[in-house]
């Protein structure tokens, strides 16, 4: 950071440019730390992504209800049995490097994904090939409806490079030197600990459309991103305050109070919460296959007080049941009626009737998560009061990891879950994930959910998911947790809330 305003400082000194034009052509951007690689097709950090989005693009991109729509494609055919996607690409668009993107960057970019990358077993493929200069087909082993979502999500997911690049790196990351995409940066340089630069790319080929979300055109106004690793939060804060910093990221909530006045910022809260969540053990103990038990357990919790408590300040979080939040596309109260019921004399009378007679359940939960913390203790008084008896295994996280892998002990456990573009990629949607939830229902609705392609009839097959979720309860819904961002008054950027990757094309200073 002081290397780079020193090089500004320098150029209005010899007259490149005034400095009040120099503060304004760089967005210095404050980062919990130093990133991991940036070859975001091989992992799923957060940061990677936030920084690897301005020079990588998709396929697809989200729009701001969360529905894909085209950035590199132009438009899709799908067949009537659903395993066999034309995607037509846009022409004209070039990479860092000058050379044109072309089916057959794309074909070798989406194999290399499938192969090796982060999520890119989910798409299920048989086969994707490059069968016209801008035309690839995928070839799916089965009906997967998600299958626009996870080309458009860009963390851990299929970014699009030129072919000879993601054929030379095979499983291994691509190393900065090659860092060439087609957005509306390109890579300019990595100092490690010090900062990761990106540059305005003036030959961006940017969508017709008006922005909407990550959708839509994307306008480079700033010239340089940099992004600056400061892992201490008051620093972070301080230094915007100062004037040092653009941008900073992931500010403590019980800042918030503090801050949200300070007219020396302006504060972000996202726009794409995380939502804590209670497991429950479907395949051994007292509530494997007991659903009347966990019905009880439902019934007696209040959320809204377990988010008081744990979260603090009620602009942070949201005591609302659906698994995704309102103006989602996949939104719906479907089943909602049983969230949020604080009401210990039904949560008694239903534990009756599931045969309950005072037995210890256990409930593991980690301290490295306050949160986590805070909502069992919370939890586990609530649920005294209906005469269920719980008991904390509380331990660091990296025990719990270990031991929510075995089913014989543990009875629920607490964790919590980031945002997802599709419900196929929720945790307690596969049943390998430790709860291991897989019943005849439960599987009869997930082949509706990824047996179409047709968005309606997704939504629908959600909506009947999520009531399953409220009747069966593979994990409890805890509330949605907003973090949030600060930055300096005069960043002015296309959205109020952060989304869950912030970007700034669009942004002026």
């Amino acid at each position: 950071m002081i290397l780079g305003c020193a090089a500004l400082i320098a150029l209005a000194s010899a007259g490149a440019w005034p400095a009040s034009e120099a503060e304004a052509a760089t967005l210095r951007y404050a980062t919990i730390g130093e990133p991991p690689s940036l070859d975001v097709q091989m992992g799923t950090a957060t940061l990677a992504t936030t920084i690897a989005q301005n020079m990588f693009e998709t396929l697809y991109a989200f729009d701001s209800t969360g529905a894909p729509q085209p950035m590199l494609a132009e438009g899709e055919t799908v067949s009537e049995d659903g395993k066999t996607i034309v995607i037509t690409l846009r022409t004209g668009v070039p990479f860092h490097n000058g050379k044109e993107m072309n089916a057959e960057d794309v074909a070798a970019s989406l194999n290399r994904w499938v192969e090796f990358g982060a999520r890119g077993k989910t798409l299920n493929a048989s086969s994707i090939e490059a069968t016209g200069d801008n035309e690839v087909t995928i070839t799916l082993a089965e009906v997967n409806g998600a299958w626009k979502s996870l080309l458009a999500f860009p963390n851990g997911g299929p970014v699009i490079y030129p072919a000879d690049i993601v054929t030379a790196a095979g499983g291994e990351p691509i190393k900065p030197e090659a860092y060439i995409g087609t957005g509306p940066y390109k890579f300019v340089e990595w100092r490690a600990n010090r900062h990761v630069e990106l540059q305005k790319f003036d030959d961006y080929a940017a969508r017709s459309e008006p922005a909407d979300g990550s959708a839509g055109a994307r306008e480079a106004s700033i010239e340089t991103l940099q992004f600056i690793p400061v892992g201490d939060v008051s620093t972070r804060v301080s230094g915007v305050q100062a004037g040092d910093y653009d941008y900073a990221e992931y500010i403590s909530g019980d800042l918030y109070g503090i801050l949200k006045d300070d007219p020396s910022v302006a504060s972000h809260i996202s726009s794409a919460p995380i939502f804590g969540l209670m497991f429950m053990n479907s395949k051994e103990g007292i509530l494997a296959g007991n659903y009347k038990l966990r019905q009880a357990v439902l019934a007696a919790l209040n959320m809204t007080e377990a988010l008081q408590i744990s979260v603090g300040d009620e602009e942070l979080f949201s005591a609302q049941g659906s698994i995704f939040p309102e103006g989602n596309v996949w939104y719906t109260e479907a089943g909602t009626e049983n969230y949020n019921q604080n009401d210990p004399e039904k949560a008694k009378n239903l534990a009756a009737e599931a045969g309950y007679k005072g037995e210890p359940i256990s409930l593991l939960v980690s301290t490295n998560y306050q949160q986590h913390f805070d909502q069992a203790n919370v939890f586990k008084q609530q649920l005294a009061k209906a005469g269920i008896n719980v008991e904390l295994n509380v331990t660091d996280w990296a025990t719990l990891l270990k031991e929510r892998g075995e089913p014989g002990a543990w009875d629920m456990f607490m964790t919590h879950h980031g945002p997802s573009p599709d419900p196929v990629l929720l945790t307690f949607m596969n049943a390998s994930y430790p709860g291991w939830w897989t019943t005849d229902e439960r599987n009869a609705d997930l082949a509706k959910l990824v047996g179409t392609s047709d968005l309606e009839e997704r939504e629908a097959a959600w909506a009947t998911t999520q009531a399953l979720v409220y009747e069966q309860i593979p994990a409890v819904k805890v509330g949605d947790v907003f973090s949030f961002d600060i930055a300096s008054p005069a960043l002015k950027t296309t959205w109020d809330r952060a989304p869950a990757f912030p970007y700034f094309w669009g942004a002026t200073k």
